[in-house]
């Protein structure tokens, strides 16, 4: 599709940055994303160019998968290894008792959404209210696990690779599997290989090249 491309975001850099150095090495302004990725992860984006932008509300609602890294023992005020540490313990887990939570999690699962993401909350993203520490009530939603596979457990590190539906957050996922197993985690790394039958496989890393 001469519309679409499939970019292979690399670690560091926010998706609007994507869009950014893609307008200027492909001189084109009218450009967008199917799905945000934190600067943390890496992976696949769609972008549309041009009529293809169309498309990318369609694309929005597509499951997705992601290879996912947790880091146990710690926990932050993101969720994920780039915000401040809250607290920082050694645990000992178990390869039976990580699966078990795993399985847990399989199906429909109403969480809450993390208090730093761009939801919107009386007009304002729910990171304003995080930066700045207004309390105000996190949003719960429906987020959907099909499958969970490729379990394996490194001390400190569980790594899986996870199927879910469109709006899940990895984070919101990684808090409550937490919880299951009683230890704090945090997300260590993030890469989402499939957008519905989009693959990581058919990307274009080079687009990206030279940052």
């Amino acid at each position: 599709m001469k519309d679409i491309i499939l970019i292979d975001k690399p670690k560091g850099i926010t998706s609007f940055d994507c869009i950014r150095i893609l307008r200027k090495k492909l001189g084109i302004r009218k450009m967008g994303h199917a799905g945000t990725l934190d600067p943390l992860a890496t992976g696949l984006m769609i972008i549309g160019i041009g009529p293809g932008t169309k498309k990318l509300n369609e694309y929005l609602k597509l499951d997705k998968t992601y290879g996912t890294t947790v880091l146990v023992g710690v926990s932050t005020d993101t969720g994920d290894i780039d915000g401040k540490v809250l607290k920082e313990e050694v645990f000992d887990l178990d390869d039976k008792g990580i699966k078990e939570a795993l399985d847990k999690l399989v199906g429909k699962n109403i969480l809450s959404v993390p208090k730093y993401s761009a939801i919107k909350k009386n007009g304002k993203p729910l990171y304003y209210y995080a930066r700045n520490d207004i309390d105000v009530e996190i949003p719960e939603k429906e987020m959907e696990v099909y499958d969970i596979r490729d379990v394996s457990y490194y001390k400190p590190y569980i790594k899986f690779t996870v199927d879910v539906s469109s709006g899940t957050y990895i984070r919101s996922l990684v808090e409550e599997l937490g919880k299951k197993l009683k230890v704090p985690l945090t997300l260590s790394d993030l890469r989402r290989t499939k957008i519905g039958e989009f693959d990581i496989k058919n990307s274009k890393d080079h687009l990206l090249g030279d940052l």
